[in-house]
């Protein structure tokens, strides 16, 4: 089985390191293929005008001049020509992807890409806690990320369909269990503008996070992670609201151009 890692945090990120371990346990033909530098927040975005560099690493690591989504094409569509891997796994991230960090979310949108591809793809991610980065548990993910892929690909990921996995904030032992569960939504705004001001007076401005304590709803991601389960949930590339479609059917009926 060949197995893709990437991640949007960068080739050099502890994360990435991690998961390349836990797929190296799975295979023994994986490639890492990742950005160059930290990518995170750039969703689903392409280098369209700009070039790309790919940098050999050794060891079948390779580094890439954009983002993860570049990535996974520049190693599909170059490194491995049209042999599709068998697997993409995007990750560790370090940090949350649930509710509506999967619309921001790079190490979301470097599986989405494997999805749109047609190769099964699972993206990971690990929570901190209120420490900030530093206060990442990766004994968390590193211990419990092998059996949850494992269980996955062999329950089969279908076609249009990623896998978003998020590990809680909290030692492997005291995971309560995996929760399968619904994207989450919080009821507040996500970021904010923050003005500063530099040494000439001049603002600048920096986005910021905006979350206000909130109680997460029963089987969502957010609800899994607060109470120390490991989140697995599917999504889909197919965004049709399709009652909405419907009924929009109706209105437009009989109208001719």
């Amino acid at each position: 089985m060949r197995i893709l890692v990437t991640n949007d945090d960068g080739i050099n990120a502890e994360g990435i390191a991690i998961l390349a371990r836990v797929a190296a346990e799975l295979s023994d033909d994986v490639w890492v293929v990742a950005p160059e530098t930290d990518q995170s927040g750039v969703s689903h975005s392409l280098s369209l005008h700009d070039p790309l560099r790919l940098r050999d690493l050794g060891g079948q690591r390779f580094a890439v001049s954009g983002t993860p989504t570049d990535c996974v094409i520049m190693a599909v569509r170059h490194l491995f020509k049209d042999v599709l891997p068998d697997l993409v796994l995007s990750g560790i991230n370090i940090g949350q992807n649930v509710a509506e960090d999967v619309i921001y979310s790079g190490t979301v949108a470097g599986a989405m890409e494997g999805a749109i591809l047609g190769i099964p793809s699972i993206a990971l991610s690990q929570v901190y806690g209120p420490g900030g980065r530093g206060d990442a548990n990766w004994d968390c993910s590193a211990t419990h990320a092998g059996e949850v892929v494992r269980r996955v690909v062999k329950a089969g990921i279908e076609p249009g369909i990623l896998v978003n996995v998020n590990f809680p904030s909290c030692a492997p032992e005291q995971v309560a269990g995996i929760a399968v569960t619904a994207q989450g939504r919080r009821n507040l705004a996500l970021l904010k503008v923050e003005e500063r001001l530099d040494g000439r007076n001049k603002p600048y401005y920096w986005l910021m996070g905006a979350r206000n304590p909130h109680e997460p709803v029963d089987g969502t991601d957010l609800w899994a992670v607060r109470n120390n389960r490991i989140s697995v949930t599917p999504l889909q590339i197919d965004f049709t609201h399709e009652p909405t479609m419907t009924r929009y059917a109706g209105l437009f009926h009989g109208l001719r151009g």
